[in-house]
């Protein structure tokens, strides 16, 4: 399940003026923790890219043989394992060290990380850097944000990458440092450092295309006239692994059905948004796919039993699943239909004419206010973006947003991050901000209720009533 993806607490990130911007290499295209949130499976190395390839073509070494020696002293750093595995963490770090003699990391990797850094922190013991995500269930990273407790990163942006020449900020792809995920309050101020972008979309078996003469749809009606003709195989048009994974599948939607404008105002709870015609199509359409879905899938889509939706498109028990570019990983080595062929679409056009839609979740790294070593935690962030770490995480098809690292890619890779110079639109951010509100959780209501209309027990109207009372209470909230 994506290192992301159980339907968490409130709020992916915040009030900023660009939530829904391209993702990939141009000048204005950025970038997907929903990684994952909470899947950490298995992790692969087929069709990545190369070992010792770097992120971009130019030459960003500092042509020095001196290698600088540092006080030492020992920098903690807590990471999430996640679908990527922990192999590459160990082997950053140890490139860190070298890189950094005198430096000791002291290094914590968990997939249920909260639940191990949690306790010293309630004590005051923070570690120095940390790797977690927003919207995971426990939500750590919100809670911090909330009480004000990270540390600006303003300035590591302007740091010259370790090892190289040039400055934080243009290594990474623009679009990145002006979305909802990396500036959480909304004042221009970067917190969260971008890591491990992902775009999200519908997986399929290109191979039972091939094998049925099928083409794969481009809008609603196809993918409706597609549900109906593989039903008479005994084939559903569409599962899903939890509901968790209907934030990036709902925010493509509902940037297709009405634009950015649009979109930023469903995720500052605009009042009446909720129930406007354009919601109202994407309230629809997912009622409508609620009866194209396979009859087990709301039984399994827990975080103990989501991997056996994810299998009902590699059996061809189902044609379409919604999930972000780990998942060829997390089922590296589950068994497949002959024949089987990794495929991937963004989310069809809401309106005719329009364009497909693609979320791009990436995971964020941040240092507490609280940490000791906050210049080496900042040194540490930095080097997050040489082409060093880049070519250790792309081993593990965790990939850096990074200038140029598109042209590394090879195999299965190359296609998904191909999907935005395929004619997709990105869509990046999430909901704003807001203070703590009893009982409202915007992502439960509006993800968490899926399970519900495709059993019945809930009507799309009462499932769109009900956002629109929670964008409601939080909108007095919001920060």
């Amino acid at each position: 399940m994506k290192l992301k993806k159980v339907v968490s607490s409130l709020l992916v990130a915040v009030m900023a003026a660009s939530l829904f911007t391209g993702c990939g290499g141009s000048s204005d295209t950025p970038a997907a923790d929903s990684t994952p949130a909470d899947n950490s499976a298995a992790n692969s190395t087929a069709d990545t890219a190369p070992a010792d390839t770097p992120a971009d073509s130019t030459d960003h070494k500092d042509n020095t043989d001196s290698t600088p020696t540092y006080e030492e002293q020992t920098l903690r750093v807590a990471a999430f394992e996640g679908g990527y595995g922990a192999d590459m963490w160990s082997e950053v770090v140890a490139a860190f060290e070298a890189s950094h003699p005198g430096v000791t990391v002291e290094l914590t990797i968990d997939k249920k990380l909260e639940d191990v850094i949690s306790p010293a922190m309630k004590a005051g013991d923070y570690p120095d850097v940390v790797h977690l995500a927003t919207g995971r269930e426990a939500a750590l990273t919100e809670t911090l944000t909330k009480e004000k407790a990270l540390l600006p990163l303003t300035d590591v942006l302007e740091m010259t990458v370790p090892g190289e020449s040039v400055k934080v900020k243009d290594k990474i792809i623009p679009g990145f440092l002006d979305t909802l995920a990396t500036n959480p309050y909304g004042d221009g101020v970067t917190y969260y450092a971008p890591m491990f972008y992902s775009p999200c979309g519908l997986f399929y078996n290109a191979g039972l295309f091939k094998e049925k003469g099928w083409n794969v749809p481009t809008t609603w009606e196809e993918m409706w006239e597609l549900g109906d003709k593989a039903a008479e195989e005994g084939i559903a048009l569409f599962t899903y692994p939890t509901t968790g994974y209907f934030d990036a599948f709902t925010y493509a939607a509902l940037a297709s059905a009405g634009g950015s404008d649009f979109f930023n105002s469903c995720m500052t709870y605009e009042d009446g948004i909720w129930e406007s015609d354009n919601a109202t199509k994407v309230f629809e359409l997912v009622g409508q796919l609620a009866k194209y879905t396979e009859g087990t899938t709301v039984a399994n889509a827990n975080n103990d039993n989501f991997t056996k939706n994810q299998q009902l498109i590699l059996d061809n028990k189902a044609i379409f699943c919604p999930n972000g570019t780990w998942l060829p990983g997390e089922m590296a080595d589950a068994p497949r239909a002959d024949g089987f062929e990794w495929g991937f679409m963004a989310i069809p056009a809401v309106n005719a004419g329009g364009s497909g839609c693609s979320f791009c979740w990436f995971e964020q790294m941040w240092i507490p206010a609280a940490a000791q070593n906050q210049d080496m935690a900042k040194e540490f962030v930095a080097y997050m973006y040489s082409d060093e770490a880049a070519a250790i995480f792309a081993k593990s098809t965790a990939i850096q947003p990074i200038t140029g690292v598109s042209d590394s890619l090879e195999g299965d890779n190359k296609m998904f991050y191909s999907i935005y110079d395929n004619g997709a639109t990105a869509v990046m951010g999430g909901f704003a901000t807001t203070a703590p509100v009893e009982g409202v959780n915007m992502l439960d209501t509006l993800c968490g209720t899926v399970n519900s209309i495709v059993s019945g027990d809930k009507t799309v109207a009462e499932w769109q009533a009900a956002v629109e009372e929670a964008s409601d209470k939080l909108r007095a909230a919001m920060e």
